[in-house]
C-alpha cells in the first residue's frame, strides 16, 4: 500500500483547482485521473469558445445558482477572480456584449497547458489512467495499467464530476461507493439539456437551422435566446435557460415575435394581399423559415393566433448522458462548511459531484473552480 499526503481524484477544473490549493499550502499532492489526459470536458466546452465566467456583480452572479449555500464560496472566487486567474496563466480575457467572459485565444487548450505546467512546477504529480474503484477497508483502490493499487492518503478531495458526458469521464460510477459510506446523494437529473421532439416529415428541411430572437416562457421565467432545430428535437442556449423548469414539469411556450404586440401583428396581416400563402405571410411578419416551420408544426390550423403563445409539444428532456450538466449529487446536509464529508472525515468533495445546478454562460465553470478552491483550502488544514 502506498501512503501519500494529499490525494485528489479527478483532474477536471474542480480537481485541478483543489490540487493547486493543496500544493500552495505546502502539501504533497497526487492527482489521479481515470482518463489518459486531464480536463476532457473542459476542453470539449472550449471547442466553440471557452466561456470562463459572466462579468456580473457578486450578488447578481450568485442568484443564478440553485443552491444558496454556494454564495460565500462564489464570493471567495467569483467572476473577477476567474478573470485574474486566467491572466495569471498568460491568457488575457475579453468580455462580450452579453457579459460573458472568454480568453482571447477562445480555446481551452492554451489555458490548460499553462495550468498543468504551473501545477507540475508546484510538485503536483498527475497520474493518468488511474481509475478509482472504491475503498478496500480505509484505503482507496485504483485500477491502472500495472494492475490494482491501494493508496492511503492523509487527506483526500473527490472531484469526479456528475453523470453526463460519460465518455469524457463524468460517469457517476462513484455514487454507490460513496453512498455506502453514509453520504446522502440526491438523484441525478439532467440540466442544461435539449428536449426530444417527434417531428412531422416536413420539418426535416429545417434540421440544423437556428431560431433566433424568440422568447421562451416556462415556470414563470421568460428568456430571450437562440436555439436549434435538430432531428432529435430542440437544443441550444435558449432551451437550456428554461430547461430546469421544463424538466420539473412546467409547460414551454414560445413567443416567436417578442418585439411585436398582438395588435401590431394583426395590423401587418391586415395590410397583406388577400390570397397570399400562410408561409409567405409568416415570412413577411419577419419569421425565418425555421420559425415559420415551428408555427406550422404546432399550430397549423391557426398559426397567426399562436405566434405570441406557441405551445411546444415535446417528449421530455434528452437523456441524462447528453446533458451539459446535472442536478443532484452529494447533498448539502452531508457536507461541512468546508465541503468535508461528515460521514468521512478527511475526505472532501467539490465540483459537479455536489448537488447544485446553474445555467450555461460561465456559471458552471466558475462554480467548479470556486468549489474546488474552497475544498482544497479546507483540506489543506487537515493534519
Amino acid at each position: 500500500m502506498e501512503r501519500i499526503d494529499a490525494l485528489v481524484i479527478g483532474a477536471g477544473p474542480a480537481g485541478l483547482m483543489a490540487a493547486e490549493a493543496l500544493a500552495d499550502a505546502g502539501r504533497r499532492v497526487v492527482l489521479a485521473e481515470a482518463k489518459p489526459s486531464p480536463a476532457r470536458k473542459f476542453l470539449m466546452a472550449g471547442k466553440s469558445g471557452l466561456n470562463l465566467t459572466k462579468d456580473e456583480a457578486p450578488a447578481d452572479f450568485a442568484r443564478h445558482y440553485s443552491a444558496g449555500w454556494l454564495a460565500p464560496i462564489l464570493r471567495g472566487f467569483g467572476p473577477a477572480d476567474v478573470m485574474e486567474w486566467s491572466r495569471a496563466l498568460g491568457q488575457e480575457v475579453f468580455t462580450g456584449s452579453s457579459g460573458r467572459v472568454f480568453p482571447v485565444a477562445m480555446k481551452g487548450s492554451p489555458l490548460l497547458r499553462a495550468w498543468l505546467a504551473r501545477l507540475a512546477g508546484k510538485g503536483v504529480e498527475l497520474r493518468p489512467r488511474w481509475r478509482w474503484t472504491g475503498w478496500q477497508g480505509e484505503a482507496f483502490a485504483f485500477d491502472m495499467s500495472g494492475g490494482p493499487r491501494l493508496v492511503s492518503p492523509i487527506v483526500t478531495v473527490l472531484a469526479m464530476g456528475g453523470a453526463s458526458w460519460s465518455r469524457l469521464g463524468s460517469d457517476g460510477a462513484w455514487v454507490p461507493w460513496v453512498a455506502a459510506r453514509g453520504v446522502g446523494i440526491a438523484p441525478w437529473k439532467p440540466a442544461n439539456m435539449g428536449l426530444s421532439v417527434t417531428w412531422s416529415p416536413h420539418m426535416a428541411r429545417h434540421f440544423g437551422q437556428p431560431v433566433k430572437g424568440a422568447a421562451l416562457i416556462a415556470g414563470g421565467r421568460r428568456e430571450r435566446g437562440e436555439f436549434v432545430i435538430s432531428a432529435r428535437g430542440l437544443e441550444g442556449g435558449g432551451i437550456y435557460a428554461v430547461s430546469a423548469a421544463v424538466r420539473d414539469g412546467a409547460g414551454l411556450v414560445l413567443d416567436l415575435l417578442p418585439d411585436l404586440t398582438g395588435e401590431e401583428i394583426a395590423a401587418r396581416l391586415a395590410r397583406m394581399r388577400p390570397g397570399e400563402s400562410l408561409v409567405n405571410r409568416l415570412r413577411k411578419l419577419g419569421l425565418s423559415p425555421a420559425a415559420a416551420g415551428l408555427a406550422m408544426e404546432w399550430a397549423r390550423e391557426a398559426p397567426f393566433a399562436s405566434l405570441k403563445h406557441l405551445t411546444v409539444r415535446h417528449d421530455g428532456p434528452r437523456p441524462l448522458d447528453e446533458a451539459i450538466s446535472v442536478a443532484g449529487g452529494i447533498t448539502r446536509a452531508s457536507l461541512t462548511e468546508g465541503l468535508e464529508l461528515r460521514a468521512l472525515p478527511g475526505v472532501f468533495a467539490c465540483g459537479e459531484m455536489l448537488d447544485w445546478e446553474a445555467p450555461t454562460g460561465g456559471y458552471l465553470l466558475t462554480g467548479c473552480l470556486a468549489t474546488g478552491l474552497w475544498a482544497g483550502q479546507a483540506a489543506a488544514l487537515v493534519a
